[in-house]
């Protein structure tokens, strides 16, 4: 078993805060990093599940100051700033299950 990097004199060099991060995971029970790439395939679809979230809310926040431009009444406000953040939530959350099933390979 490796207990990590030597140096020329046969000690043992000391570990990297990676390194030493890693064995408190692994401690924790909590399994290392893979250390799989993902495909240029998946990194593209990725990349374009972003970018339409990130259009996304761009379109509702154009929607949303116009909406609010027009109201006045402070409950409405307030309702329509709720519905603002529901929504951003949302498209957020579509997004990182999105991400999380291509990470997956799924």
């Amino acid at each position: 078993m490796d207990d990590g990097p030597k140096s020329d004199g046969g000690e043992k060099a000391p570990k990297s805060a990676y390194e030493l991060a890693l064995e408190r995971l692994e401690r924790d029970g909590i399994a290392r990093p893979s250390a799989t790439s993902l495909s240029a395939e998946t990194k593209a679809a990725m990349a374009d599940a972003r970018s339409r979230a990130e259009a996304r809310v761009a379109e509702l926040e154009i929607l949303h100051r116009k909406r609010l431009r027009e109201i006045t009444d402070r409950e409405e406000r307030d309702k329509a700033e709720r519905n603002f953040r529901a929504e951003r939530e949302r498209i957020e959350s579509s997004r990182d299950r999105e991400l999380e099933r291509l990470r997956s390979g799924g």
